[in-house]
């Protein structure tokens, strides 16, 4: 008699395995990577201790706008006075006429220093003739290198009573203008100085933007009859978007800090009125004045206006555009 054995499935073991937990060999590998790239790692120590050391260490400091320092003294400073450096800043009518001067130099360097090297590099990558071209962009690029004390100096001597500009001026049969004792004429000096020194440099960025554009799109508009305005507007500006939007961002995260050093090179107390700006009245109250808890209140404000900034037109062109830092 026969037997026949009956095989019954055996139930299935239970993965115990968390779902969300990663595999042993994923939660390793940058460990391997590090020993594997130590020396290419390794490359990243200075500048992450240069941002630790001079960049978020400072950040400490920023606890005597809340607390009474006096030099000497504790370095965080000797007791807690809250708001009140903020209110004393707010109620001071000195602070309001800077704040009004750094938004008019921000939105004018903006305006001039933004829109000027997209126009270059355009006139730029449709000049033919290498030397030409070359030429151009070494003129151009040559400001940025200067120091901004050189460019002050230079500005100063071309704007001096005996300067070269006063001279084509009595030459005109006209009279001597005191360019830098002149309030209404500050912001021209600054904005033009600046354009100067920074359109040739910006400029560099656009251009290699520029050789990515694939040329088959130009052959296209090209093929559809599209002339070389169009081809710009179509082809040449969508391409360079990105870089565009990135600068922009970049740009004004930084529109309150205009341009400290060549202001204070430049400025002088007949040009206050529409030269001084916040860097340089908390740079006067800190180190002039020695009431650092008030600078500090001061800069932690400007600080927090760049933030608020830069965090909004990254907010609204990745809205727009699709494009953003982060």
């Amino acid at each position: 008699m026969s037997t026949t054995t009956t095989l019954t499935p055996s139930a299935p073991t239970p993965d115990t395995t968390p779902p969300n937990r990663p595999p042993r060999a994923a939660r390793q590998t940058w460990r391997r990577a590090l020993r594997r790239d130590w020396q290419l790692y390794s490359l990243a120590v200075l500048p992450l201790l240069f941002f630790l050391i001079f960049r978020y260490l400072p950040m400490l400091g920023n606890v005597i706008a809340f607390r009474r320092f006096q030099p000497g003294g504790n370095i965080f400073g000797e007791y807690w006075v809250g708001l009140r450096y903020f209110k004393m800043f707010l109620n001071d009518p000195t602070f309001w006429n800077v704040f009004t001067n750094t938004l008019v130099l921000g939105a004018l360097t903006l305006l001039f220093c933004f829109p000027l090297p997209i126009v270059l590099a355009l006139l730029l990558n449709e000049v033919r003739a290498r030397k030409l071209k070359r030429f151009v962009q070494s003129v151009s690029y040559l400001p940025h290198f200067l120091s901004i004390v050189i460019v002050a100096a230079i500005v100063m001597q071309l704007l001096s009573m005996d300067g070269t500009v006063n001279q084509l001026v009595r030459a005109a049969g006209g009279e001597a203008i005191p360019f830098l004792q002149r309030p209404e004429w500050f912001r021209t000096i600054y904005v033009s100085s600046e354009v100067w020194q920074t359109v040739g440099w910006g400029t560099i960025l656009y251009l290699a933007a520029l050789t990515t554009i694939d040329e088959d799109l130009y052959e296209a508009a090209r093929i559809d009859g599209a002339s070389r305005w169009r081809q710009t507007w179509h082809v040449t500006l969508p391409g360079i978007r990105p870089t565009m939007v990135t600068l922009l961002i970049l740009n004004i995260g930084t529109f309150m800090a205009v341009g400290f050093e060549k202001i204070l090179l430049l400025y002088n107390p007949l040009t206050y009125p529409t030269a001084d700006v916040l860097s340089t009245y908390l740079f006067r109250m800190g180190f002039t004045s020695s009431n650092f808890s008030y600078a500090a209140a001061i800069g932690l404000f400007e600080a927090v206006i760049g933030l608020i900034l830069v965090l909004s037109a990254n907010h609204i062109a990745r809205r727009t555009v699709g494009t953003s830092l982060w």
